[in-house]
């Protein structure tokens, strides 16, 4: 069988785009001579969908796109996820072969943790398919039911499946690949058979789906390897009928089938091996990435997939002098290009001549436009302002909060009159622990580091510059002690705990849920614990307020963790 895996990066929405996009990649497979091919769940559609589900004209429409698909399925045998109504709405692989859908599976676990809710939209399948093709027994699944470490995929391999076909949209998280791997790798041994793993890649609000596509043979061993963070087609030739030996070797197996009636599954034919396949397909083995690597790449397709499917075509980044925004740019650089991202500099009475002059320098250094806009005057206005309200106290946290805002303003007016996205600097030990000014710092349209440790701030620099052959980013800018500057010789370290100590703890807490008890027990510094704690409850507030931002780790703010704001526990 020449199989081919259809790594492509649907728009949630976009059913005329995504159509297109399968139908093209349709075209290249049947021209390599695939036989069968594989789209990533909810193809049709983009996924997740959410409540574009809940209405019935969008749900109708995917139908009549999946049409359109399936009349295009002459020659070659598709396997596309989509959404089926039947009385009630499932997530489906549709078996499109002959120019109409044949068959369709309906994935029977929903899954309902972390980023996702598929409860509130599905309905789980129960009937097994097997797809016949030659003397080669195909059974399909969607996503989670892979991970199941039991049925489907156990009874369809005893029902005869020699290759379990799992489309999927399967999320990044830092690590990801190797762990779904091993899983995969581990499902394929148990059930003696071939595994193709056809994922979603692309980003989507938060979510990025990293591809990593992959073909495993009866013993676990690596066919095949789509890249990671882009679209691929892998086109390759496997006979999954070797794993019959084994499974007859395997006496065991027989009386597992005995017990299970899964026998009767129904068979639908989706063709023959073609007589003479030419040459035969050279299998792509794409390597893995480092983890600085994977978070790079993440993170600009991230941001490019939200800027082009938003329909914006430039960015704006407030550029501090500070390693945050420089960052943020130089990801900026490389996923849009130079032209593209508008580096600008707010100097107040207290930016430091250094810091000034290091964000001239870091848009230079990635050839981006750079604008100037002091920002004292208008500061002093506002103190003016308030001056009668403020009389008597103190200057504090208020007046330093006003240049931040006023940093915002700007950057909103500019967002206003030239339609550029706002891209906030934050990174998560900050979000965490509350270190941001709402509607200061916080504000934008995208926040691309919100899920980056002030610790991965730093070794991104690095790397950045690593791959440039070059100071990208200025190596004042990543020497020089952090500070928000915003009141004189302020530094971060006067209001956090040191950063390496800090995001160990809020790593432990927020992404591994563990107490105050738990980390004390742990061993943690009990007084950066209660510190970090504390500032973390009382931010929910702020959290909820934040734009959405690229998710990199398996626990980020946002969907992930849903923490009352109301709260009085303190565990």
């Amino acid at each position: 069988m020449r199989l081919a895996l259809a790594q492509i990066n649907s728009v949630v929405g976009d059913l005329d785009g995504n159509r297109a996009r399968i139908l093209a990649r349709l075209d290249e497979a049947r021209a390599a001579g695939s036989e069968l091919v594989l789209f990533p769940e909810l193809a049709v559609t983009g996924y997740p969908p959410e409540d574009l589900l809940l209405r019935p004209g969008f749900v109708r429409a995917a139908e009549r796109s999946l049409e359109e698909i399936a009349r295009a399925c002459r020659g070659i045998a598709a396997l596309v996820g989509t959404p089926v109504f039947d009385r009630d709405l499932y997530n489906a692989c549709a078996v499109c072969v002959g120019g109409e859908v044949r068959a369709v599976y309906r994935k029977r676990f929903l899954p309902n943790y972390g980023v996702f809710d598929e409860e509130r939209y599905f309905a789980p399948g129960r009937e097994l398919v097997l797809l016949q093709h030659g003397d080669a027994l195909v059974g399909p699944t969607v996503c989670e039911d892979i991970w199941q470490p039991g049925p489907p995929a156990t009874d369809l391999a005893i029902a005869g499946a020699q290759l379990v076909a799992n489309i999927s949209a399967s999320p990044f998280h830092v690590g990801k690949d190797r762990e779904r791997e091993e899983m995969l790798k581990t499902r394929a041994r148990d059930n003696a058979c071939f595994i193709a793993f056809c994922n979603a890649v692309g980003g989507q609000d938060e979510l990025v789906f990293d591809g990593h596509s992959l073909v495993l043979d009866d013993e676990g061993r690596l066919l095949a390897r789509a890249p990671g963070f882009e679209e691929a087609l892998v086109v390759l030739d496997v006979d999954p009928t070797v794993a019959v030996g084994r499974r007859l070797r395997d006496v065991r197996r027989r009386a597992l089938a005995r017990e299970l009636s899964v026998r009767d599954v129904p068979i639908v034919h989706v063709g023959a091996p073609r007589v003479g396949n030419g040459r035969p397909a050279e299998p792509r083995v794409a390597p893995l990435l480092d983890e600085l690597e994977q978070m790079r790449r993440a993170l600009e397709l991230g941001l490019h997939d939200y800027v082009a499917k938003n329909g914006f075509t430039h960015v704006v980044v407030g550029v501090s002098g500070g390693i945050d925004s420089a960052v943020t740019a130089a990801l900026a650089v490389e996923a849009l290009g130079a032209e593209r991202v508008h580096c600008v500099s707010m100097p107040s009475r207290y930016t430091s001549p250094e810091t000034r002059a290091d964000a001239r320098r870091l848009a230079e250094s990635l050839r981006a436009p750079f604008l100037e806009l002091p920002i004292d005057g208008i500061v002093r206005a506002l103190e003016d302002a308030l001056a009668q309200v403020f009389a008597g106290r103190e200057p504090d946290l208020a007046e330093e909060n006003l240049q931040a805002r006023t940093r915002g303003t700007m950057l909103m007016a500019l967002s206003n009159k030239f339609g550029w996205l706002v891209v906030a600097t934050g990174n998560k030990s900050e979000l965490s622990v509350g270190y941001a000014t709402l509607y200061g710092d916080m504000a934008g349209g995208f926040a691309l580091i919100k899920d980056v440790y002030k610790t991965d701030v730093f070794r991104l620099a690095r790397h950045l510059n690593e791959r440039a052959g070059r100071e990208l980013i200025p190596e004042s800018i990543i020497q020089r002690a952090p500070s928000a500057e915003l009141r004189a010789n302020q530094l971060d370290a006067d209001s956090l705990p040191p950063y390496p100590k800090l995001d160990r703890v809020l790593q432990a807490y927020v992404e591994l849920d563990r107490s105050r008890e738990d980390l004390s027990s742990d061993g943690f510094d009990p007084d950066v614990v209660e510190r970090a704690l504390g500032m973390i409850d009382a931010a929910e507030y702020k959290r909820r307020q934040a734009p959405p931002g690229v998710k990199l780790r398996p626990k980020a703010f946002g969907r992930d963790r849903r923490v009352p704001i109301t709260n009085r526990w303190r565990g």
